[in-house]
């Protein structure tokens, strides 16, 4: 009787774990086709674009009047490659980009540098000029057009000055470029060209630039001659 009742637990055992086993796939084929049967929902992606809070307090530290006359303009373009940690572990420790940069450079004289002593008038109304040497006024990068075109880094390579350093390479060489193609003799012709229109146009005759003011010589007085009476 003993191995009857025996038999009889396991038969009854091994029913329960079977009815289990079948259970569990069937709840597993309907949660499956449930899956298949519902539709997809994607978690909204977040947003990439950077939050700017700025300081509401604001500090004037000087205001200056200016005279510059801008009398020209070059626009650069310039590609940089900078790199940092070549070599042969360049794979774990290098960078390297490549710098698409536009630059401006403005060039022209400031006016407030004219003082007495460079302006002479003539009595027959020529009026002489010695202009002040010209000045580079602006000589950036513009922001909004130069990019990062390409870069490559290591595992552990990054190096976060060497955009910094690739940008300040760039304007070096866009004003470098710049005075190489002669925008101070260009500037320094067209403040000439813009001064003798802008004076003629004041019924000014002539208008001379010189490096050095001409000294006039006073023309020495009349003396009358008295020719006496025979």
């Amino acid at each position: 009787m003993k191995n009857i009742g025996r038999v009889l637990a396991w038969t009854g055992l091994l029913a329960i774990t079977i009815l289990g086993v079948w259970i569990f796939i069937l709840a597993r084929q309907q949660l499956l086709k449930l899956s298949a049967d519902r539709p997809t929902f994607s978690l909204p992606q977040p947003q990439l674009t950077p939050t700017i809070y700025p300081s509401s307090a604001t500090i004037i530290e000087s205001v200056q009047s200016l005279s510059r006359l801008e009398t020209a303009t070059y626009h650069i373009e310039k590609v940089i490659t900078a790199e940092s940690g070549q070599g042969p572990l360049g794979f774990l420790f290098g960078d390297k980009l490549l710098l698409i940069a536009y630059g401006e450079v403005i060039a022209g004289v400031d006016l407030g540098q004219i003082g007495p002593g460079d302006l002479m008038i003539t009595p027959d109304g020529t009026v002489y000029i010695h202009l002040p040497p010209v000045e580079v006024f602006v000589a950036t990068l513009n922001n909004q057009r130069t990019y990062v075109y390409d870069r490559r880094t290591g595992v552990g390579g990054l190096n976060p000055q060497l955009e910094t350093a690739a940008r300040q390479e760039a304007e070096r060489l866009i004003l470098q470029a710049a005075i190489e193609d002669g925008l101070e003799t260009k500037a320094d012709e067209n403040a000439r060209d813009f001064l003798r229109s802008f004076l003629i146009g004041l019924n000014v005759e002539n208008v001379i630039f010189v490096d050095v003011l001409p000294t006039l010589v006073p023309t020495a007085p009349l003396t009358p001659t008295v020719t006496p009476a025979p």
